[in-house]
């Protein structure tokens, strides 16, 4: 099986590295919308509101009447009682890795984290560029975030066109 997986794992990480290239991926340590929000900043997320993806595990949409900017990202959330959940500890619900796909900071990229493909592990989310790179994050998982921590702390301010 060993033999299999590595074709299918480089094969994989040549199409993520395409993707670098395009213009849409942040410079630095958030993976945010191109354009800004009426707030003034990006969008973090794809507009996905963090706190019910972390409290109730589920990927609901935010509303732009309902946002909050932390470290210069704007956040959507689908209630103000959400927004005030995230207001009073946003450690505790922006995404790991800058938002950025778990699985490529594991190999030291910075790929788009697509929140459709994501999982919350440990109270922590964890977002991937595709479904077919969540289901190579389901294979190691530990051993995915753990690789993602140690390199994010490398790579967390290189611009992803310079990894």
């Amino acid at each position: 099986m060993k033999t299999l997986l590595a074709p299918t794992i480089v094969a994989t990480i040549a199409l993520m590295t395409a993707f670098v290239a395009s213009p849409s991926f942040a410079a630095d340590e958030y993976n945010t919308a191109a354009g800004l929000t009426a707030a003034g900043a990006p969008l973090g997320l794809h507009g996905v509101d963090p706190v019910a993806f972390i409290d109730i595990n589920n990927r609901v949409e935010g509303r732009a009447e309902f946002t909050a900017v932390h470290d210069g990202v704007a956040y959507y959330f689908a209630s103000k009682k959400n927004l005030d959940t995230f207001k009073a500890s946003p450690a505790s619900y922006i995404p790991e890795n800058g938002g950025f796909c778990t699985y490529g900071v594991s190999v030291n990229k910075k790929f788009d984290g697509d929140p459709q493909f994501a999982a919350v592990e440990d109270g922590k989310l964890y977002v991937f560029l595709s479904e077919e790179i969540y289901k190579l994050f389901q294979k190691d998982r530990a051993g995915t975030i753990a690789k993602a921590a140690k390199n994010w702390k490398t790579i967390k301010h290189t611009k992803a066109t310079e990894l």
